[in-house]
């Protein structure tokens, strides 16, 4: 009767463990996300900064500037994963070719304020990756204790949901360096 009570403690402590397991790890993902919410937020306050100072130079790039701001206001209102990576995608491909417009001027590129402002883009889109692979690293890891015996029982009964992967669509294509 004695080993059958030792044992029965024994499970409670592991199943208490284990659920103290996954709220750890279910912070660290919030906290990860947390991190590139902050890195967002400081690029989505650079860009019009650029912006501006490339239209002074660049009047007929209208059409790019347009875009930017469309896909800076959706990426500021995206709410679910998919929507985020999608719109945070298409927002670093346009601010690209904003950058690659920036080589047809030359006074431009001379700027003491643009080269400012650029390398506070370069800056933060590095922190943005660096952040999003410490949180993907952290989903990754939640999920896998989610799905792994026997924490998969603890995280049934208490209801944890696996964390979405964040995503930037198009990272993967080559891009084209024409000289």
């Amino acid at each position: 009767m004695k080993f059958v009570i030792i044992g029965f403690v024994i499970i409670i402590l592991y199943l208490i463990y284990l659920y103290n397991s996954l709220v750890k790890l279910r912070v660290r993902v919030k906290n990860a996300w947390s991190q590139i919410d902050v890195q967002l937020k400081r690029r989505h306050d650079l860009i019009p900064n650029l912006v501006e100072t490339v239209k002074g130079y660049a009047k007929h790039e209208k059409e790019l500037f347009e875009t930017i701001a469309k896909y800076r206001a959706m990426a500021e209102n995206a709410r679910t994963m998919k929507e985020i990576g999608d719109s945070e995608g298409r927002l670093t491909e346009a601010v690209g070719k904003l950058i690659a417009v920036v080589e047809n001027y030359p006074e431009l590129k001379a700027n003491e304020n643009f080269l400012q402002l650029q390398e506070e883009l370069v800056s933060t889109e590095n922190k943005i990756a660096f952040a999003r692979q410490f949180y993907n690293d952290m989903v990754m890891k939640y999920n896998t204790k989610i799905e792994s015996f026997p924490s998969n029982i603890v995280a049934n009964m208490f209801h944890f949901k696996k964390a979405e992967f964040l995503l930037f669509p198009g990272e993967r294509e080559n891009v084209a360096v024409e000289f």
